[in-house]
C-alpha cells in the first residue's frame, strides 16, 4: 500500500531578491515591569505631595460616623427593655445562651447555690476526661488528658480552665447545632454550596477582634456575646469540612443505595453520614480549636476564663504570669486537639469491626465508665475531691521562671534584641510605614487599586476600590495604613522564612517529618500566647505584635510552601538535573516557579494570620487599629470609633484576601 505524499508548492526565489524579514513580535511587559512602573510613580508622586491630604486623626478625635454609632449604641442601652426586637428577639438569645453558659459552669467551674464548690469537682472532671479520651481514642490519649488536667490544677490556674473549658464547649454546641445541618445541606446542594461559600470565605477573613463590637452592641458584655461571638467564629470550619465529607462520598456507592430502594433520608442517615464521620469528626476538631483561640480573645469582652488572665497580665507587663496562663491555654488546646483527632481516627477503624479484642475493650470501657461514674460522686459529695489540692506551687514555680528568665534576657539580651528590632524597624518599617501615612490618601488608594488589578485581574481591583473607598468612610484612614505597613512586612518576613524552610521540607522527607509536627502544635496554640515571650524580649512595641505575627503565621505558610515544592514531578526535576543544572538552579528555575500558585495561596494565608495577630497586637502597644479597638471596649466615648476601626480591619482582610486568592487562580493557571 503506498502513501501518496502531496508536496506544497513553495515559490522560487531568483538571486536578486532579498529574503524576507523575519516578524517582529510586538514588546510584552510582564506584570513585573508593570508592578514596579506602579511603585516608581507613587514615590515620585509621593517626594512632591508628602503630607499633603493625609486624612490624620488623633487619637481622642471621633468624625461624624464614630459619633453616630456612639449615638446608636446610647439609644440601643436605652431601649433595650422597652424595644419589641430586643424584648423578644435579642434578650431571649442572650437570656438562652446564659443559661447554657450557667449551667455548664455550675457544672465544672462556678459554685452553685448552696454549695462552695461545683457540682463535679476537679476529680470527677478528670474521671470524666480521662474516660472520654479512652472511649475515643487510645490509652495514650487519656493518659495525656488526665496529665493534662491535672497540670491545670497544679499551675494553680484550676477554676480559669474550668471557665475557659465551659466557654469553650458552650460555644461548640451553639455551634455544631447549627454548622452541621448547615453542612449537610451545603454537600447535598450545589445551589446552597455556592451561596454559602462566600459567606464563609468572608466569615474566615475576619480577625477575631471584627466579631467583639458588633455583638456587643445587640448582647452587652459578658459571657453570652463572648460564647456567640465564638460560636460564630468557630461554625464555618464546621460547615465546610462537613460538606466537603459528604461531597466527598464515591458517587457509585450513593447510586448503589438509590438502585436498592434508598429514600433520600434513608441515604443519608446510612450511607452518607457513616461514611464521612471521619471527616466531619475532623470538622469538630477544628471547630473546637477556633473556639478555644476566640474565647481567650473573648476576654476583652469580659468573658471569664485564661483569657482574662493573660490580658491582665499583659496589661501589666506581667510576664511570669502571662506566660503560666498562657501555658495552661497551650495544654488544654494540646488535650483537646488529641482527643478529638484520635476520635476521627478511632471513627475510621472502628466501623464494621467484631474482633474478641474490640468486644475486651468494650468491656473496659463500660468498666472505665463505672470508675469515672464513682468519681464523679466523689467528687459531688467530699471537698477534699472537688477542691483542687495545694496552692498551685507549680504555677508560682513557672511564673517566677519566666519572670527570671525575662529579666536575665532584658539584661543580657537587650543589646542584640534592640539592634534587631531597630534594624528592622528603621529600616523596613518606618519607610514604608511613612509612605503610607505620609502619601495623600488619594495616591495611596489608586496605587492600590492598581496593584490589585494588575496582580489580581479587574475584579479583584474592582473590590480594591471599594474597600478603599469604606476605608475612607470609617475615618481611621490613618490607622489603618499603619496596620497595612505592620501587616505587609511581617507577611514579607513569612513568605521569606515560609520559602527557605518550605523548600527545605520540600526537597527533604526527613526534615519535614522533623518539622511538621512542631508546625501543627503551632497552629494549635491560640494567638494570645504568641505575645507572651515576644513581650519578654522586645517589651510592649509594635514590634512585638509584628515577630509575634510571623512566628504565628510561618507555619502555614511553610506547609503549604512544602506541599507545593514536594508537587512538582520528580521527572521534571530529574531532567534538570541532567542538563547539569546545580541544586540553587533547580530550585531557583524549576521547583519555585513550578510551585507559584502555592507561593501565592501561602502569601493569601500568611497575609491572614498576619493581620489577625497584629491587630491583636494592640494589646501590647501596636497602636493603631487594634488599640483603636481595644480602647473603644475599655473608654465608652471611643466605642463608635473602635466600631469603625473592627470595620476598618474587614476591609483591610477581604481586599487582601481577594487580591492574593486571584492571583493565586492567575498563578495556578
Amino acid at each position: 500500500m503506498t502513501v501518496a505524499v502531496q508536496k506544497t508548492h513553495r515559490p522560487q526565489r531568483t538571486g536578486n531578491e532579498e529574503p524576507p524579514a523575519p516578524a517582529r513580535r510586538a514588546p510584552t511587559v510582564s506584570r513585573a515591569m508593570i508592578v514596579a512602573g506602579i511603585l516608581i510613580v507613587w514615590l515620585v508622586l509621593f517626594a512632591v505631595l508628602r503630607g499633603k491630604q493625609t486624612l490624620s486623626l488623633a487619637a481622642a478625635d471621633l468624625t461624624d460616623l464614630h459619633r453616630w454609632f456612639n449615638d446608636v449604641n446610647d439609644s440601643i442601652g436605652a431601649n433595650r427593655n422597652s424595644n419589641p426586637l430586643f424584648l423578644y428577639f435579642f434578650n431571649e438569645i442572650r437570656l438562652v445562651i446564659d443559661t447554657l453558659v450557667t449551667f455548664v459552669q455550675e457544672l465544672i467551674s462556678q459554685p452553685t447555690a448552696g454549695r462552695p464548690v461545683p457540682q463535679i469537682g476537679w476529680l470527677g472532671v478528670v474521671g470524666i476526661v480521662g474516660y472520654v479520651s479512652w472511649a475515643v481514642g487510645n490509652w495514650r490519649v487519656a493518659l495525656l488528658a488526665v496529665a493534662g488536667f491535672t497540670f491545670l490544677g497544679l499551675q494553680g490556674l484550676w477554676q480559669e480552665s474550668m471557665d475557659t473549658l465551659a466557654l469553650t464547649l458552650s460555644a461548640v454546641f451553639v455551634a455544631l447545632l447549627f454548622a452541621l445541618p448547615l453542612g449537610v445541606w451545603a454537600g447535598l446542594s450545589d445551589r446552597f454550596n455556592r451561596v454559602v461559600t462566600p459567606f464563609l470565605d468572608f466569615m474566615q477573613t475576619m480577625p477575631t477582634f471584627v466579631y467583639l463590637a458588633p455583638l456587643t452592641l445587640f448582647f452587652l458584655i459578658g459571657p453570652a456575646s463572648a460564647t456567640i461571638a465564638t460560636a460564630i467564629y468557630a461554625a464555618p470550619p464546621a460547615i465546610r469540612i462537613t460538606a466537603h465529607a459528604i461531597r466527598s462520598v464515591p458517587e457509585t456507592t450513593v447510586e448503589a443505595a438509590d438502585s436498592m430502594g434508598a429514600t433520600r433520608r434513608q441515604a443519608l442517615l446510612k450511607v452518607l453520614l457513616p461514611m464521612s464521620k471521619r471527616t466531619v469528626v475532623m470538622g469538630v476538631n477544628q471547630t473546637i480549636m477556633a473556639a478555644l483561640a476566640m474565647v481567650t480573645i473573648a476576654a476583652l469582652i469580659n468573658a471569664p476564663g485564661l483569657g482574662a488572665t493573660v490580658v491582665q497580665a499583659l496589661q501589666s507587663l506581667d510576664v511570669g504570669t502571662a506566660f503560666n496562663a498562657g501555658l495552661a491555654i497551650v495544654v488544654m488546646a494540646i488535650v483537646l486537639d488529641r482527643v478529638t483527632t484520635a476520635a476521627s481516627v478511632r471513627a475510621d477503624t472502628a466501623r464494621g469491626s467484631d474482633s474478641p479484642l474490640l468486644r475486651w475493650r468494650r468491656q473496659l470501657v463500660v468498666a472505665g465508665g463505672v470508675a469515672a461514674a464513682v468519681l464523679v460522686y466523689l467528687s459531688h459529695t467530699y471537698l477534699w475531691a472537688a477542691e483542687f489540692p495545694g496552692e498551685g506551687g507549680t504555677g508560682s514555680t513557672i511564673a517566677k521562671a519566666a519572670t527570671d528568665v525575662t529579666t536575665w534576657a532584658q539584661d543580657n539580651l537587650s543589646g542584640l534584641t534592640n539592634a534587631f528590632r531597630d534594624v528592622l524597624t528603621n529600616g523596613l518599617l518606618n519607610p514604608f510605614q511613612t509612605l503610607l501615612t505620609d502619601s495623600p490618601w488619594w495616591l495611596v488608594g489608586a496605587a492600590l487599586v492598581a496593584l490589585g488589578t494588575v496582580l489580581g485581574g479587574w475584579r479583584a481591583g474592582a473590590t480594591s476600590a471599594v474597600c478603599v473607598g469604606l476605608l475612607i468612610g470609617t475615618g481611621v484612614w490613618s490607622d489603618a495604613m499603619t496596620t497595612l505597613a505592620s501587616t505587609a512586612v511581617a507577611t514579607v518576613l513569612v513568605m521569606l522564612l515560609g520559602v527557605v524552610l518550605g523548600v527545605w521540607m520540600g526537597r527533604s522527607a526527613l526534615v519535614d517529618r522533623l518539622l511538621r509536627p512542631s508546625l501543627d502544635a503551632a497552629q494549635v496554640m491560640p494567638p494570645f500566647v504568641y505575645l507572651v515571650p515576644f513581650l519578654a524580649l522586645f517589651g510592649a512595641t509594635r514590634f512585638t505584635a509584628i515577630v509575634a505575627a510571623i512566628v504565628y503565621a510561618a507555619p502555614v505558610a511553610i506547609k503549604i510552601i512544602a506541599d507545593g515544592v514536594r508537587a512538582v514531578p520528580g521527572t521534571t526535576v530529574e531532567a534538570a538535573m541532567s542538563t547539569g543544572c546545580n541544586t540553587w538552579q533547580i530550585i531557583t528555575k524549576v521547583q519555585l516557579p513550578m510551585s507559584r500558585g502555592a507561593l501565592t495561596l501561602a502569601t493569601n494565608q500568611g497575609l491572614i494570620y498576619v493581620l489577625s495577630m497584629v491587630v491583636v497586637g494592640g494589646l501590647v502597644g501596636a497602636g493603631a487599629l487594634g488599640y483603636d479597638v481595644v480602647a473603644g471596649f475599655s473608654q465608652g466615648q471611643l466605642y463608635g470609633k473602635g466600631l469603625a476601626a473592627g470595620l476598618a480591619i474587614v476591609l483591610l482582610g477581604v481586599m487582601f484576601d481577594r487580591i492574593t486568592q486571584a492571583a493565586a487562580r492567575r498563578a495556578g493557571a
